[in-house]
């Protein structure tokens, strides 16, 4: 998929580095995803492991066995302690035993009670799985805190109604990816389960082509290679992105498309992981 125009990128190349995400939901989320864990649950979905399944994490065995799930959405069940072995809560990279006995139980589906808005949309494509939009400077992808109207879900919700993938939660209805409120660019959102998941694993291994066009702060020498650094949270302003020891690793292809005035550049940037 190929992103639209993102806003200016300012020193791209210094430790302060905008936060130009766009990152697969399943990656970047690290808050518990409390509206997958409700009250009531279902009958506990049982497996019992047998020869062949010895060794494989549980969270890829059940991403296997459940294929309407995700497997982030298994990982947050396992890590909000509703999957057992042997009626003992493990973590998401427990190996399994032959004769293990798997209790899952799994939640009823909530009631979104974010509110459809008549929010203008511009799509690019739609069918009978997704839709691409093109998401304008301003809007915030999904509700958040400060953030739970006028976002492109409640767009999505009066546009497309219960026609969205369950999998991401009642608050990211649709959503696979998402991009910065103040970066334009092209977004997938997916209608049904099976479309979702297919997409979050494509974004996963990398396979899908992201491609920004960035205005960016001082001149790029060579014209055209690869930044690769670590990105996390600045230490010395917790809203910006920075270059951190510890942070996630982060690979971009640039190459200078044209040399503007006062020592801006227009750059096109290739995103190998995630982060830019």
């Amino acid at each position: 998929m190929n992103n639209a125009i993102n806003e200016p990128m300012n020193e791209l190349m210094n430790d302060s580095i905008n936060d130009s995400v766009n990152e697969p939901i399943n990656e970047f989320v690290k808050e518990p995803m409390n509206e997958f864990i409700k009250e009531p649950m279902n009958e506990p979905v049982v497996f019992f492991v047998d020869e062949g399944s010895e060794n494989l994490r549980i969270d890829k065995y059940l991403s296997t066995e459940l294929p309407d799930h995700s497997r982030s959405y298994i990982q947050h069940l396992i890590e909000n302690g509703h999957v057992s072995v042997g009626q003992k809560t493990v973590k998401s990279n427990y190996k399994l035993r032959i004769g293990d006995k798997i209790e899952i139980q799994i939640p009823e589906p909530e009631t979104l009670d974010i509110e459809p808005e008549n929010i203008p949309l511009t799509i690019i494509y739609e069918d009978e799985h997704l839709l691409v939009v093109d998401k304008p400077k301003g809007m915030v992808v999904h509700p958040s805190a400060g953030h739970y109207s006028g976002t492109l879900v409640n767009a999505l919700l009066y546009h497309c109604g219960d026609r969205l993938s369950s999998i991401n939660g009642v608050l990211r209805p649709g959503i696979v990816h998402r991009i910065d409120m103040d970066t334009t660019g092209l977004l997938v959102v997916c209608k049904t389960d099976s479309a979702h998941k297919s997409l979050a694993e494509q974004f996963h291994v990398h396979s899908i082509t992201r491609v920004y066009t960035a205005i960016v702060y001082n001149n790029l020498n060579p014209e055209e290679g690869t930044i690769h650094a670590p990105i996390g949270r600045s230490p010395k302003d917790r809203k910006k992105m920075a270059i951190v020891p510890d942070g996630r690793d982060a690979i971009t292809d640039y190459k200078v498309i044209k040399r503007l005035k006062d020592n801006f550049n227009l750059i096109e940037c290739r995103l190998r992981t995630g982060r830019t």
